[in-house]
């Protein structure tokens, strides 16, 4: 592996963040609005060919069950909140 430049890595880190990050939303919000939740669901499955590619073994069992235990998480919290605005 060869050295790092120093110049190459201070270019790396005083890129304009805030625009690459609007330029992405951007791209997302017209990919959804054209494509729809297909466009989603294309990039799901490409992220998980690459993890697969990289990690043969994944998800293992342990990152499974804590997955599912986040979804669950989340679900608890949105029927809480959907309580919440049903009282008012």
């Amino acid at each position: 592996m060869r050295p790092m430049d120093p110049a190459s890595i201070r270019a790396y880190a005083a890129r304009d963040w805030a625009s690459m990050a609007a330029a992405k939303r951007a791209y997302w919000a017209g990919r959804f609005q054209r494509e729809g939740l297909r466009a989603t669901v294309e990039a799901s499955r490409a992220l998980l060919a690459e993890i697969r590619h990289v990690r043969p073994d994944y998800p293992t069992e342990d990152e499974r069950r804590a997955d599912m235990a986040g979804h669950v998480r989340l679900r608890m919290l949105l029927d809480r909140a959907a309580h919440a605005f049903a009282r008012r």
